[in-house]
This record gives structure tokens, sequence and C-alpha cells, in this order.
């Protein structure tokens, strides 16, 4: 998903570089809500790591 963020950052800066706003703030748009979404998801799992209290398997 972070993937998806990064493709849609890159079409948002090429799309404002050339000139397209609408397009430009879609992606942009799009980018921020899966970048959020990734965010979250880290804190879940981060969460959900520290909550389990095992350590890391050596």
């Amino acid at each position: 998903m972070l993937y998806w963020a990064v493709v849609c950052l890159v079409i948002a800066i090429v799309a404002g570089v050339l000139g397209f706003g609408g397009i430009a703030g879609t992606a942009a748009g799009f980018a921020k809500i899966l970048f959020f979404i990734f965010l979250v998801l880290l804190v879940v799992s981060l969460l959900a790591n520290a909550l389990r209290g095992r350590g890391p398997k050596i």
C-alpha cells in the first residue's frame, strides 16, 4: 500500500509540474488517503506486537 501512495505522489508531482491541476489534486488526495491508511495500519501492528508480549525469535 505504501508503494501505491508513493506512485500517486509521483503522479501528483509530475502533473503539478506540467500544469494539470485537477489530476494533480486528485492524485495528491489519493496519496494522502493511502498514506494515512498505511500509518494507521503501522500503529495497529506495533501495538499488537507490543501487547502480544513475546520477544523476537533468535
